[in-house]
């Protein structure tokens, strides 16, 4: 039996095209396992979840097979809604597999609170500053009250109450000065010149 006979032997042939066929379908299943178990190619595209609620943010992640998690709480930003989405990551429009867990940071509700400082006898620059560089804003209106020391503090107040130290207010709250107006001494002064100059009449 020559070669080219041996080829065109059927029972051969047979068992050459099952061995093929074998093969293809081996290659294949193998192919959609890893494809099932891997993820192998499946891209799914991270939504934008700025300024969404956590119930708003949970369900679009939902319905892209996505999960998510918590991790933090960032300072105040007005111009999000309250405990709404305020950074996400993996930033929106980025390519993840399914599954793959989005790590989110929520916006307070409020500004944190800061502790009042001890302010009394600074200087109206002085206080100013200091509760400016700790998150206040200070009031243009400032209170004044007769006292010797001018544009000296004598007391806080927030929304016409009274502030002591270490009393708490949310960041950016509105504080007024009360000021002496440096009038209380020259009045006095100015009393006891005369009393001095009608004694001597006498």
């Amino acid at each position: 039996m020559n070669i080219y006979q041996f080829f065109q032997n059927r029972p051969f042939l047979k068992q050459l095209v099952i061995t093929f066929i074998g093969f293809i379908v081996l290659v294949f299943v193998l192919k959609t396992v890893l494809k099932v178990t891997t993820n192998h190619n499946q891209k799914i595209e991270v939504p934008d979840l700025h300024k969404l609620s956590i119930e708003e943010a949970e369900i679009r992640l939902k319905d892209l097979n996505l999960d998510f998690k918590v991790i933090d709480s960032a300072s105040y930003n007005p111009t999000y809604p309250k405990i709404s989405v305020i950074e996400q990551n993996p930033e929106a429009g980025e390519f993840v597999k399914a599954k793959r867990k989005i790590y989110i940071t929520l916006n307070p509700s409020r500004y944190k609170d800061v502790t009042i400082p001890n302010l009394n006898g600074r200087t109206k620059r002085q206080a100013i500053s200091e509760l400016q560089a700790i998150g206040f804003i200070v009031g243009n209106q400032f209170i004044y009250i007769n006292d010797i020391g001018k544009d000296v503090v004598r007391g806080l107040r927030y929304d016409g109450m009274i502030l002591n130290p270490n009393d708490k207010l949310p960041k950016n709250s509105i504080i007024d000065l009360v000021l002496g107006d440096g009038l209380s001494g020259t009045s006095e002064e100015m009393n006891q010149q005369q009393d001095s100059t009608s004694q001597g009449g006498e």
